[in-house]
Formats: C-alpha cells, sequence, structure tokens
C-alpha cells in the first residue's frame, strides 16, 4: 500500500435505548438524548461503560458481569473526525475495519458505505468517493443483537442451549450468549483495528501457496503458486519472478521466472536444499520468505508480494468408524510420518475480545511450555488473528481450526447459507499459507448436537452448512488442506449403524466422574479432540473474583454459580459443575474438605492426576491411538473450570502434571492387570534415544532397565508388581540428551488427602503447592 492512516484510538460513544429495528433505517444523526462518553478504539463497549462509570470497572468482581443486561437493548453510536492532506490519493481507498461487533452501519462524511452483519471476519469496504481533503467524519452505528435476534422468528428444525436461542443466525462467536466456560457479553464494539488504507493500482491478489509434494532426504519440495495481478490495465506480456530467501542467513536459496499469459496464473517450482516444517519435537519448523514480482516488458517492476512460508506435507487419515474388531484410525502424518499429537483446546484468551492481543504472547508461552504440538481453536470462538498463526508458524505447533459455530442446529436456509459461505471466502484466503494450518473442521459438536436434540434427524442428509457449503469453500479456496465436517463427526456409517461411539475422534466427556471409571477406561476412541476435569483456582483467585462473604462455603454461594459459569441469574444450565467438581473430589478421597484450602488442594490435586491419567492412557498406546487435544490451557474469564492456569495467570497443579506429560520422552506405568504394572517408554522425536529408566517407591527400587527407544517409537520396558498399599512410585529417566521425571500414586480409593498433599510437595516443592493456598497472586 501507499497509503495508511490509522483510524484506531480515541472516539466519542454515544448510547441509549434503541427505538428502531435497524440503524441503516436513519439518516447518519445520532439520537437526541443519548449520553456522549469517550471511548477507545479497538476497545469493547463494556470496557468504556465501565471506565466512565457506567458499569463496575471489575466487571469480573462477584456478580457485576449480570449489570450488562442493562445495555442489551441499547444503540451505540462511534463517532471521530481525521485530515487527510491535499495530496492524498483517495482513488482507491478502502476502509479497512478488522473487527466490528456486529450490526453495524457505516458512514464516511454523511454518505453510507455499508451495513455489516458479522463480528468474526474483517471488512474491507471502498471509500474513494466518499473522501476529501481535510477535515473527514466517520460515524460507525451498532444495534442491538438481542432486538435484531428478537424481531427473527425460530425454525422448527433448528436448537440451541438455554442461553443460546438468540445466537441462531447471528454472527457472534457462540460463546458471547453465555456458555459454561464464558459469560454474556453482547454489547460489541470496534474490536481490532480500524484504518484507511490506499492501494497500489497494480497489486497482486490471492496469491496461494501449498506444497505438492517433500523429499526429506534430498531436501526438495515441489510448490504450488496460483495468483491474480491485479491492474487497470493488465500489462502484457510480463513476467513473474518467484524467489525463495531463508531469512535466517539472507540467502537466495531460488529465484525463478515464469512467463505470465494473462492476469491470472500458476506454476510449480521444484525448490532444492530447503530444510522442511516439522511439527514441535519431531524437527526445525523451518520457515522462509517467499516473494513473488511482476516484470513489464522492459523489466521494469510493477507489483511485488511476499510472505513467510514453511514447506511440509499434511495428511489426515480418518477411517470414519471403529470397526467391531477395533480396528480404525485417525491421525496425521506430516511429511510421511505419523505424528502423535500432544495439545489443548485454544479458547477464547477474552471475553472481551479487543483484549485478546494483549493476552496472546503471555498465554502462547503456555502452550510452548506445555510442549504442545498442536492446537485446536474451538468452534465457540472468534478467528485468532494472524499473530497467533504467526507464532504457531514459528514454534512448529499445527492448528486445527473449527469455524465459528457450535453445540447448536443453525438455520438450513439459503440466506444463512450465503452468510456462512462469505465467512469462509474472507477467512479461508486469509489463513490458508500458513505451514501450521494442518485442518479445516466444519464446527464444534454439531453432529453431537443432532444425536441429542432433534428426532432422528441425521446431519449427514440435514446439515448443508457442514456437508456442502463450508466444505465446498474449503475445496474451492484451499484444495491441498483437510477438511473434517465437525468435530466429533458423525459420518454415515456411524449413523446407520447408530453407534455414536465408534468415532475415532471424539470428545470424551460423559459422566465425569470418577477419572478412572468405566467411561474413561473403556472408550474406544483414537484421538480425543476434548477431555478435561474440573479443578478450583488458588485462593488469590478466588478472592480476586468473589466478594469475601461468597467466598465459602460453596454451598448457596451465588458467586460460585456466577463464575461456574451462571450466563444469567435465571439460568440453571451449569449450576450442575460446581457439586459435579466436590463430587470428583470425594471419588478420590472419600471426604470433601470443609475448609476452603484443603477443597483447593483436594480439587488441584483430583485435577491434576486425572489430566496425568488421560495424557498417559493415548501415550501408553502410542500406534493404535494418536493424539489427545485436552480442555483447555487457560481461562478466558475469572471462573471455576478445567483451565490448567486460571484467568490471572495463576498455574494449578494440573498445569505441571500436562507439563510433565507431554514431555517428548515419557515412561509411564500402565493401571493393574492381574497384580502388575507396565513400564512402558515413549518417543515423540524422530530420533534414537537411549535411556536409563528407574522406578522407585519410599527409597525402595521396583525396577531399572538400559534401553534405546527408537525415533517415533514405543517400547515395553517390563513390569512392577502392583500393590493396594498407598505409595508414591517416582519414575526417573536420563539419557545423553534428554532427562525426565513422572509419577504414579498407587493404592486403591480412597486415598488420604494429608498423605497426597505430602507426595505433592515432594513431586513439584513446597513453592508450587504453597502457591494455590496463599491469600496473594503473583
Amino acid at each position: 500500500m501507499s497509503n495508511t492512516i490509522p483510524l484506531s484510538g480515541e472516539w466519542r460513544l454515544f448510547f441509549g435505548p434503541q427505538t428502531k429495528a435497524a440503524a441503516s433505517v436513519d439518516a447518519p444523526a445520532i439520537p437526541a438524548g443519548f449520553t456522549e462518553i469517550a471511548a477507545q478504539v479497538p476497545g469493547n463497549i463494556e470496557l468504556d461503560l465501565g471506565r466512565t462509570g457506567y458499569l463496575p470497572t471489575d466487571l469480573a468482581f462477584g456478580d457485576s458481569i449480570y449489570g450488562l443486561r442493562d445495555f442489551e437493548r441499547h444503540q451505540f453510536w462511534y463517532s471521530r473526525s481525521f485530515e487527510l492532506p491535499d495530496d492524498f490519493d483517495a482513488s482507491d481507498a478502502v476502509l479497512v475495519i478488522e473487527g466490528v461487533d456486529t450490526f453495524a452501519t457505516i458512514w464516511v462524511n454523511g454518505s453510507r458505505v455499508a451495513a455489516t452483519a458479522n463480528m468474526l471476519v474483517p471488512h474491507t469496504l471502498p471509500v474513494g468517493s466518499a473522501l476529501r481533503s481535510g477535515r473527514n467524519d466517520i460515524i460507525i452505528a451498532i444495534d442491538s443483537a438481542v432486538l435484531w435476534a428478537h424481531g427473527r422468528s425460530v425454525d422448527a428444525g433448528t436448537w440451541a442451549m438455554e442461553n443460546n436461542w438468540e445466537s441462531l443466525g447471528v454472527r457472534k462467536p457462540p460463546h458471547a450468549y453465555g456458555w459454561d466456560i464464558m459469560p454474556r457479553a453482547l454489547l460489541g464494539g470496534i474490536w481490532r483495528d480500524i484504518r484507511i488504507e490506499v492501494r497500489e493500482p497494480v497489486r497482486f491478489d490471492n496469491v496461494y501457496l501449498a506444497t505438492l509434494s517433500v523429499d526429506h532426504e534430498a531436501r526438495r519440495a515441489q510448490l504450488l503458486v496460483r495468483w491474480t495481478l491485479l491492474s487497470p490495465t493488465v500489462p502484457e506480456p510480463f513476467e513473474v519472478v518467484l524467489t525463495v530467501t531463508d531469512p535466517d542467513t539472507d540467502l537466495l536459496v531460488q529465484r525463478q521466472v515464469f512467463r505470465s499469459l494473462g492476469a491470472h496464473g500458476e506454476f510449480r517450482a521444484t525448490v532444492e536444499n530447503i530444510d522442511l516444517w516439522w511439527p514441535r519435537g519431531y524437527g526445525e519448523a523451518k520457515l522462509y520468505d517467499v516473494g513473488l514480482s511482476a516484470l513489464d516488458a522492459r523489466g521494469n517492476t510493477v507489483a511485488e508480494w511476499s510472505g513467510r512460508f514453511g514447506f511440509r506435507t499434511v495428511e489426515l487419515r480418518n477411517s470414519e468408524i471403529i470397526e467391531a474388531d477395533g480396528s480404525g484410525d485417525f491421525g496425521f502424518d506430516v511429511n510421511g510420518v505419523d505424528i502423535f499429537v500432544k495439545g489443548s483446546n485454544w479458547v477464547p484468551l477474552d471475553a472481551l475480545h479487543s483484549r485478546d492481543a494483549s493476552r496472546l504472547n503471555q498465554t502462547f508461552g503456555l502452550a510452548v511450555d506445555l510442549n504442545c504440538n498442536m492446537l485446536r481453536c474451538w468452534g465457540g470462538n472468534v478467528y485468532e488473528d494472524r499473530a497467533f498463526f504467526d507464532l504457531c508458524d514459528e514454534y512448529g505447533i499445527m492448528i486445527w481450526q473449527d469455524f465459528a459455530l457450535a453445540c447448536a442446529l443453525y438455520p438450513q436456509t439459503p440466506e444463512f447459507h450465503e452468510i456462512i459461505r462469505h465467512e469462509a471466502e474472507t477467512l479461508v484466503p486469509m489463513l490458508r499459507n500458513h505451514p501450521s494450518l494442518v485442518l479445516w473442521a466444519g464446527n464444534n459438536e454439531i453432529d453431537q448436537t443432532y444425536g441429542f436434540a432433534s428426532t432422528n434427524v441425521d446431519p449427514n442428509e440435514d446439515d448443508l452448512i457442514s456437508r456442502q457449503v463450508l466444505r465446498d469453500e474449503c475445496r474451492r479456496l484451499d484444495p491441498y488442506r483437510a477438511y473434517l465436517p465437525s468435530s466429533p463427526y458423525y459420518g454415515p456409517e456411524v449413523w446407520k449403524r447408530g453407534d455414536l461411539l465408534a468415532c475415532p475422534e471424539d470428545h470424551l466427556w460423559g459422566p465425569r466422574d470418577d477419572f478412572k471409571g468405566p467411561f474413561y477406561t473403556g472408550h474406544r476412541a483414537l484421538f480425543a479432540s476434548e477431555i478435561g476435569y474440573h479443578g478450583c483456582p488458588s485462593r488469590g483467585s478466588l478472592e480476586r473474583m468473589m466478594r469475601p462473604e461468597q467466598l465459602w462455603p460453596w454451598q448457596g454461594s451465588e458467586d460460585w454459580l456466577t463464575h461456574c459459569i451462571r450466563a444469567q441469574p435465571e439460568s440453571t444450565r451449569h449450576n450442575y459443575r460446581i457439586a459435579l467438581m466436590a463430587t470428583q473430589i470425594e471419588v478420590l478421597f472419600g471426604t470433601v474438605p470443609t475448609t476452603l484450602d484443603e477443597y483447593i488442594l483436594a480439587s488441584q490435586i483430583s485435577q491434576a492426576e486425572a489430566l496425568k491419567f488421560f495424557i498417559e492412557i493415548f501415550r501408553i498406546e502410542k500406534g493404535r491411538r494418536s493424539g489427545i487435544l485436552w480442555w483447555n490451557i487457560r481461562d478466558g474469564w475469572p471462573q471455576i473450570s478445567d483451565a490448567v492456569v486460571d484467568y490471572y495467570g495463576k498455574r494449578k497443579l494440573a498445569f505441571h502434571a500436562a507439563m510433565r506429560g507431554q514431555a517428548d520422552v515419557l515412561v509411564m506405568l500402565s493401571e493393574p492387570e492381574q497384580g502388575l504394572q507396565r513400564v512402558v517408554v515413549v518417543n515423540d522425536t524422530s530420533l534414537a534415544v537411549p535411556l536409563s529408566v528407574a522406578v522407585t517407591a519410599q527409597g525402595l527400587n521396583l525396577f531399572t532397565e538400559h534401553c534405546v527407544v527408537p525415533g517415533n517409537g514405543r517400547v515395553e520396558l517390563g513390569t512392577i508388581p502392583a500393590s493396594d498399599d498407598f505409595r508414591l512410585i517416582d519414575i526417573t529417566w536420563t539419557g545423553s540428551h534428554v532427562s525426565g521425571r513422572s509419577h504414579y500414586l498407587g493404592g486403591s480409593r480412597p486415598l488420604d488427602l494429608p498423605t497426597v498433599v505430602s507426595a505433592y510437595r515432594t513431586l513439584l516443592g513446597d513453592s508450587a503447592v504453597d502457591a494455590q493456598i496463599s491469600q496473594t497472586e503473583d
């Protein structure tokens, strides 16, 4: 671009009750009597109202979040002025709004530019004819999403959870209406950057890069490049020059020239002397700078494009169903190598999404510390910004990307299909060149929703959104990347047989009682894309989110219900989650503590042991099972949840369990079978690893072994005798370039809480345990 005018910063915000169905029917005149306050862009109206005293500053404290309901039927008008110089060339100027929530009408100098209805994608709006030198005025009116929904009927074939009926047809993230991990927050705002761009008259557009094949040994890859050259008059003939540069050395790896016969083109290049992009643990996530230049007949450069790219191939193996004999498959091959997936679900960074950017680096750092090699971008969220995908490219973390549809039966109408089609048409080209992106998934749990919310309706026949609209857009715009209709996916054969637990990839929530109960030990899934267990935040974090009189006991506490999360005071859908956590404690320890500090430690140890068990039951069957994405790394709102790090950044004990459990090399004990426990080691690296393994308990040596574990391999080393008596079994291993430690809490249930707390002090140190019951936060 030749010129950019930033419009982020301070705006004026006017608000008042909405009296008409849509702002677009009015002239750009702010209604009389509306209240004016200062607003920040990017920002959230909720935060602006808090800064100016119309809402509590800390919406997360106590039940303050319910104050948002008073403003749900309001209309909000943003306004600001900006200056353009006399020589500003507005001939190809566009207004770029990276994120506006949701039903917005935009005027520039009194001219209506557009009306938007999708929070989830950026909007690029031509404004050249409306701009002028000197002062310019922009107004953005945002309508009430609640009133929009109330003005429309709901088809009998749709379905939503208790708090989410208003979300059907509205392109906000599903969680915004209230979820078990998110509060209800619907006011919106201009939540990402906004600017005016003047684009070059001749430019590359719609550039698509794909790796068609790789040869790791020969350090070679075949690259596909497709592009469009936008120009008022296409310069013919012209040449397109491809360059591949190593950004670490600034060395030009390859330069090739291709002659173009028109404004659109494709070429395939064999790129030599390159290193491949590998997922974390399997090799370097090598990236290169790929550039395109258009040269006219005289050799002058008329357009340029560049992007960072990693050479890799990815194949999704998916047999659709697990047969009666246990055969089936679901997994990812990268560069021809079967990758064991270790990772988590990436959920909203914040309920108020203008704060996402400030929380990205810290939260992503937790994923790196946890040694995740995949993150599943959950379908109840917004789509993450490019910065997130850049980090995943750099650190070798694969991305499974759900489209933002979750746990509902959405309208199957041509109008809504077109909305979703346009959303995909915007999103897919924006993200498709990232090597970290390995899978598009049509939605979160909508196939499951068909299983319990409707009467014998087959999603393969009824859900045209996932089976046709999104599938076809992904094929059209990103044909070399896998697409999964739903997670979990109930394909035709699963539905025909009526065996909904025969999916190779599944979400394993079940009764959520005993983490070693039959649901978890007897499931057939080969890949878990969701599984989790509750853990109470630390005392210091609880004190930051709850009123002192509501802190303890949990029974009858309104603040515990609010932070569990209860989307509205009258809502009851998620109230069970508090008692559920107490039940999980009682299963493990035989009793529920009567003091807050003991309750916190019991809950966190229960969660840590559960998450450790979940990870290990998948890793111990490496070769048959292919991966686990547990729920989840960090809370996006202060709450009591399955996250291993709370909203304030405090790491629960489960964080340490997950970090140890996701080491590239791990030695584990199986569950007792006929009085014995197997000692199993897995190696999720590409190189063979020599190890010395020791298993001890109370100072007694139970097992020692020296072995070599092949690259990407699994070895059963032997057995130890099981015991009904409690004992902390310590497992250690060392090698030339690797060492690690794990444990197993042996003995019959229930366990003695003080004894187990003492064992955790031995495992993690006093500071990690004491941090959970401290009255101060880091």
